[in-house]
């Protein structure tokens, strides 16, 4: 299994609207940047990834499941190459881990959440994966 994380604003889509869904869940539309195209085209069904707050709160919110792998996203355009993936709510952190408290984790100083800030879907090492469930409170 692969640990990834993936961005929301949480005024579009929220992980409370994600549990919403249940066990259907919903496809992981609007990814519009070939680097975060080809980890959604990485994603295995069963991989795991951390639901994040974007812009408003920072904070990772949740967990999810890929559902489904990769297929072409039904909001690009005709010929566009983006696609997305299927993911289910798994539960919620019992307490978030705040953007500042990554910061501030020594441990956690390579991870792509700080190195890589713009990016919206993003690997996760065992490691992080670990130490981020452990901070909040699972």
């Amino acid at each position: 299994m692969a640990y990834w994380l993936i961005k929301s604003e949480p005024d579009v889509w929220s992980f409370a609207q994600q549990m919403a869904k249940g066990a259907k869940g919903e496809a992981w539309t609007g990814v519009r940047n070939h680097a975060a195209k080809l980890n959604l085209m990485k994603m295995k069904k069963g991989d795991r990834a951390f639901f994040y707050h974007s812009n408003v709160g920072k904070e990772i919110v949740g967990i999810a499941e890929v559902i489904r792998t990769a297929y072409p996203d039904p909001s690009a355009k005709p010929g566009e190459p983006w696609v997305v993936v299927d993911v289910k709510a798994v539960e919620p952190l019992p307490k978030p881990v705040t953007l500042e408290a990554i910061k501030r984790e020594p441990k956690l100083k390579d991870m792509a959440l700080i190195k890589l800030s713009r990016l919206s879907v993003q690997p996760v090492t065992d490691a992080e994966w670990k130490l981020v469930c452990k901070m909040g409170g699972l």
